[in-house]
């Protein structure tokens, strides 16, 4: 797989020689149980599979060369580049705008600019209405495209399904930026619906079976299907991709669900005609890190640190996962860590920072789940355990924690 440039500043020399050491032993990717660094004291199970993907590491070595190949230029980010306030503010230390903001809201009016201005494109693509605008304006919004390929692949993907005549359905969240862009692409050649979750899907399913009536479906998903969307005519034949960074687990969940549906309403012989197979949307980085979540919920920890953007939908879903089994704190740096005693950490459900008081359990070895979403820096996950090791009297040295591992 290609190696990509980005600022060392985001790398750990730690983190680089464990999982340079795992990819030794497991180059096909088939061990996703954890690595253990047994300090003494207190242990941390570390995810085999987290932090950078592909994707991430390409739109940040583009962003960076940009930004260094044009100085005194105006550049512009067209929104978040990837779901991480560190990254982003960084980009923003080096004089890069942000003309959006990541649900869409304009930050800087369209007429502000210019053919000379630079816009990049971040990893969640953007939409064709988006694209053409930039045209207008006289900015080429390929030169600086940092969209990842999975997300293209997606694109992709819907187009074959329109091709063929088929309804594109996507499992995502209609307000993020991936989903808005893969709506638009899929608009160009076929109808569309968005789903979020195995409920909607259930609803979805009853209309498909006629067991509500058409009325109560655009009432249900409104603004979430394409203009025109005819309940008769656009779920006779359907097919399913994904916003990337959701649960690959639900997806396919959401596609047979979807496919049993078809089945009962047309039969064996004539689901092919009706349901197509589009299993091959899943993003690999994103499914690997949540099968290395799964492989860390067999452990028996005290509890889970999971670090990463709190607006990050991949990091999101680790979270989640976590959360069914055991106490997990969700925060974006080490910073968030003020203490032995005290840590500010994100409430999925409330959406807002709560303070813990006594999160550290006294035991002795302290287990500690320790894992991060694909926007987050391997350094910030270093710099987590490194003020988690802090609290804690006669732990082993680095390098014997290490030479255990290597």
């Amino acid at each position: 797989m290609k190696t990509f440039n980005i600022p060392g500043f985001y790398r750990s020399l730690l983190i680089t020689k464990i999982k340079e050491a795992r990819k030794i032993r497991d180059p096909r990717k088939v061990d996703f149980s954890p690595t253990l660094l047994d300090f003494g004291p207190v242990r941390f199970y570390l995810a085999r599979h987290f932090g950078f993907c592909y994707g991430v590491e390409n739109a940040i070595e583009i962003s960076y060369k940009t930004v260094e190949d044009n100085p005194g230029k105006r550049i512009f980010l067209l929104s978040e580049m990837i779901h991480n306030p560190g990254v982003n503010s960084e980009l923003m230390s080096r004089g890069v705008k942000f003309l959006m903001d990541a649900s869409g809201n304009q930050l800087t009016n369209w007429d502000e600019l210019n053919k000379d201005d630079i816009v990049i494109i971040p990893a969640f693509g953007t939409t064709i209405e988006i694209q053409n605008k930039l045209n207008e304006i006289g900015i080429n919004p390929y030169k600086y495209n940092t969209t990842c390929p999975f997300v293209e692949r997606v694109w992709n993907r819907s187009q074959q399904l329109g091709n063929n005549k088929y309804t594109v359905i996507i499992h995502g969240k209609h307000y993020h930026e991936e989903t808005r862009a893969t709506f638009s692409h899929s608009l160009r050649n076929s109808n569309v619906l968005i789903v979020k979750n195995i409920e909607e899907t259930k609803f979805l399913s009853s209309i498909i079976l006629n067991e509500k009536n058409s009325e109560s479906f655009y009432s249900y998903f409104e603004g979430k299907y394409s203009d025109g969307f005819d309940v008769n005519r656009d779920l006779y034949r359907i097919g399913v991709v994904n916003q990337t960074t959701m649960l690959a687990s639900e997806t396919q969940t959401i596609a047979d669900y979807l496919k049993n549906t078809m089945l009962k309403k047309f039969g064996e012989m004539e689901l092919k005609e009706h349901f197509a197979d589009t299993n091959d949307t899943l993003c690999y980085a994103t499914n690997d890190n949540q099968e290395a979540t799964y492989a860390l919920l067999k452990k028996d920890a005290d509890f889970a640190i999971v670090v990463g953007g709190y607006n990050s939908s991949n990091t999101s879903h680790i979270v989640e996962l976590c959360e069914r089994k055991l106490k997990t704190y969700f925060i974006s740096s080490a910073q968030k860590i003020i203490s032995n005693r005290e840590i500010n950490h994100y409430n999925l459900i409330e959406k807002t920072e709560v303070l813990t008081d006594n999160y550290l359990p006294a035991k002795n070895p302290l287990d500690v789940i320790l894992t991060s979403g694909a926007s987050c820096p391997d350094a910030v996950v270093d710099q987590v355990m490194q003020k988690l090791l802090t609290f804690f009297n006669y732990t082993k040295n680095i390098d014997e924690v290490l030479a255990n591992i290597i």
